[in-house]
Parts: structure tokens; sequence; C-alpha cells
């Protein structure tokens, strides 16, 4: 097939938690045979402020790392119509503008032949349903949804059997372990602080471990404020700054545990990790984790550590930095429910038998629904 994605961003990384998914579902897709061609707006916010923090050739490896992408660039005179020229598959990520989102449905719904498919990795659904509501899918024929819970939340606005839970999984041609890294720090976070949505969490579960058990620690990310980084020197974190996810494997072969932290909206969506605890089992850390509900079974037990309250975190923490052995089955089982079960790989094969079904059945492009009107 020939396979058109659009994305907010696929070179640049920046606050852009989706880019290591997007990305490594596309290198999968153009491994299995298929034609892949990414549209990427020339000025999108991720990739200017990765410009901005990185410089000018941030990015610049980018296209090396995932050859047989052909990356495209736009501005605000993107010919649709050229760029839709022979599609068999179109996807189009949450991430884009609503006006770019209704372009392709309408031509979807005009008679074009390509499967359209509208790819939902946010959180909004339940945090801002108005802001969902700005989203004109009529010409979508299906819905790829990040997580069940937010599948039923398309069920109940008439999506039927067109809409297919479709999570997010590890690239493990970037993300493995590298034991030849010497691993220097005892923890490591990689994460945004972002607008305060996880402040409190993120002083229970990392600030205040890590400065009582007084742990050589770093953390990564993006949009930290004056306060938040005196918050963390003041508990003796080092603060690396914004760090490209393809970077990121080394950065969780240098320690010896990592953490997640998962933001508020996501506790009301049971059953979604962030892309984190795919990466960090993938690349071999031990990883301990915030309250958060694997609903769907996505793990097994012992593939992580799961705590309820800084108290708990701290004595998790204490145990895989000091227990090699404890620590070394934890990274065993993480890394075989990747390898078995949750890599870009197997999600590429999902998608082509989503499109497969879509396309041998009779099923309508035009859903009778009405997308404001979620609970």
């Amino acid at each position: 097939m020939k396979c058109v994605l659009f994305y907010h961003a696929f070179t640049s990384c920046w606050n852009n938690g989706n880019a290591h998914f997007l990305r490594g579902y596309a290198r999968e897709l153009h491994a299995l045979g298929h034609e892949v061609v990414v549209f990427e707006p020339i000025d999108g916010w991720s990739r200017l402020n990765a410009i901005r923090e990185g410089g000018s050739h941030a990015m610049d490896d980018i296209p090396a790392l995932f050859s047989g992408i052909d990356i495209r660039r736009y501005d605000t005179g993107l010919d649709l119509d050229r760029a839709l020229d022979g599609a068999d598959l179109v996807i189009v990520h949450e991430w884009n503008s609503p006006d770019l989102i209704a372009q392709v449905g309408r031509r979807r719904a005009q008679g074009a032949s390509f499967t359209l498919l509208f790819h939902d990795t946010h959180h909004r659904a339940v945090s801002a349903p108005d802001e969902l509501a700005q989203f004109d899918l009529d010409g979508f024929d299906g819905v790829l949804a990040f997580g069940e819970v937010l599948r039923q939340i398309y069920l109940k606005l008439g999506w039927a059997d067109r809409v297919f839970t479709w999570h997010e999984a590890a690239d493990v041609a970037l993300y493995h372990p590298l034991p030849q890294v010497e691993r220097t720090d005892d923890l490591v976070w990689v994460g945004n602080w972002g607008d305060g949505e996880r402040s409190a969490e993120l002083n229970e579960f990392l600030v205040e471990p890590v400065a009582e058990l007084k742990l050589r620690a770093s953390v990564h990310g993006v949009r930290y404020s004056d306060d938040a980084l005196r918050t963390i020197r003041s508990a003796g974190i080092r603060y690396g700054g914004w760090l490209p996810a393809h970077w990121a494997p080394v950065a969780f072969a240098g320690a010896r545990a990592t953490i997640h932290v998962p933001r508020g909206p996501y506790v009301l969506l049971p059953g979604i990790p962030t892309i984190r605890v795919f990466e960090a089992l993938a690349c071999g850390i031990p990883l301990v984790s915030a309250p958060w509900s694997d609903t769907e079974g996505l793990f097994p037990e012992g593939a992580y550590l799961s705590v309820a309250d800084g108290a708990q975190m701290k004595h998790a923490l204490r145990t895989v930095i000091d227990d090699p052995e404890f620590s070394a089955a934890m990274v065993a089982t993480g890394l075989k429910v990747i390898q078995d079960r949750h890599t870009c790989r197997h999600r590429a094969e999902q998608l082509i038998d989503i499109v497969t079904d879509l396309r041998d059945s009779s099923r309508s492009a035009r859903p009778q629904h009405d997308i404001g009107a979620v609970a």
C-alpha cells in the first residue's frame, strides 16, 4: 500500500511524547514493504521549539534513523489533492489542525478510494470533550484509539464496530538494552513538568524520595518552570534539559532505576500507559510506577513495581537499587512482554489487519453520530 500519514511532528519530539510510536510504526510499515509518506507542517510548534532549544541541527539525524520514510514538510499552501494522490491508506493524527482533519475527511466522503483513519492518542475525550467536538470525522472510515476506555467513548458516539483499540508500543530498533553503558545514576526520569498537571505527584514520587534516600538522580524534559527547577535542584537532582526521544535509551542505560508518574487526566483513562512504560521495559531498566491501573492486562505481574504513595516509592526504589537479582528478574519479565506483545511491528501488523477488515466489509464511510455528544 501507499500509506500517507499526517502528523503534527515527525522530525521533532519536543513535548511530543507520541513521536516515539508515530515514528516506530511508520518504520515498521516500510519494513513490511509498504510505501510510507509523512507530512508535517514546517511551522509546527513542536518543531519550532526544538529548533529554538536545540538549534537548527537538532533534528538532522532523524531522516537517517528512519531511512525509507518520505518526510515532507508543508506550509499553508499544501496541495492536498497532490498529497493524497495514489494513497491506499491515510492516517490523520489528532494533533493536526481541525481544518486539515476536515479537508481530508471531505475528500474521502466525496469518493476518494483510500481508507481513512483518525488516530486519537489524547485524554481530551474525558478531560475536554468540547475539544473533541471540534473535529469533523464524518468522512472517516474508522478511529484508532490508544486504549479500550477511549474506544468505549467513541462507541457511545456511534462508531459501532469501526473504532479499534490500538495501543502505543516500543520501537525496539532504537529502544533496547545498552549493557556497554556504565550505570552512573541511581535514578533517571524522562518527562515534561508541564502546566502543573502533576506537580504534587512529582514532588511525592520523585523529588521527596530522591532527597530522602540521597540518590544520585537526573531528569530530562521540557516546560520546567523556574519554581520546578528550584524544587528539583534543591533535592540534588541534575536537570539535563530536553532529551531527544531517540537518545532516551542511553539515559535509561546509565541508571539503575526509573519511575512512571502519569498525568492526572490519565487516571481517568485506566488501561492506557504513557509511552515511558513501553520505553523503560524495552530498554531493560527497572521501573517503579505511581498509581496507574493496567485494566487491560498489558503487562504481567513482575514487569514493574506499582506503588500507592511516596512511602512505598521510597521502599520500592531502595529494593530495586539494592537487590540486583530482584531487579534482573523484573527486567527479564519486562523485556519478554515487550518482545512478545508490544513492539511497533506488532502494531503495524495489527493496523494492516484493521485496514483489511474495513476493506472487506461494506461499512459506510459516513457514520451516523453526534461528535459533540460525549458524556
